[in-house]
């Protein structure tokens, strides 16, 4: 198995939910959920982001420790993310929404830092 059909499985049997109630909540058949979580149909990043919501979990969940993304300098000495340029277009689309996801979630974590240390100053 996969490791994001694993991971999603494994989210889902924390839960306690059955393939049957994701797949009502997906409004698709028991056995096209099964396919999902065998990594037998590509998943969209519009599906992904829904498991995620009915699983109650972000969807980097489902990322963390599978995927290798690097910077790297290319032939013209650039940097750039040396991993994502070889994906296929759809995984390119869900890394770009991902790592946008995280960049906003450290952005707030900063401000955050930053009030509560103003808040310990006084």
């Amino acid at each position: 198995m996969n490791d994001i059909g694993f991971k999603i499985r494994r989210a889902r049997e924390q839960k306690g939910y059955s393939q049957e109630f994701i797949a009502s909540q997906l409004d698709i058949t028991q056995a096209s959920y099964a396919r999902i979580e065998s990594q037998e149909i590509k998943l969209s990043i519009d599906r992904l982001q829904k498991i995620a919501d009915i699983l109650e979990t972000d969807i980097s969940t489902f990322f963390a420790s599978s995927l290798t993304i690097q910077n790297q300098t290319n032939h013209e000495g650039a940097y750039g993310n040396g991993y994502v340029g070889n994906l296929h277009i759809e995984n390119k689309e869900t890394i770009k929404k991902l790592i946008q996801t995280l960049e906003n979630e450290n952005e707030h974590l900063k401000k955050e830092v930053e009030f509560l240390r103003s808040m310990v100053k006084t």
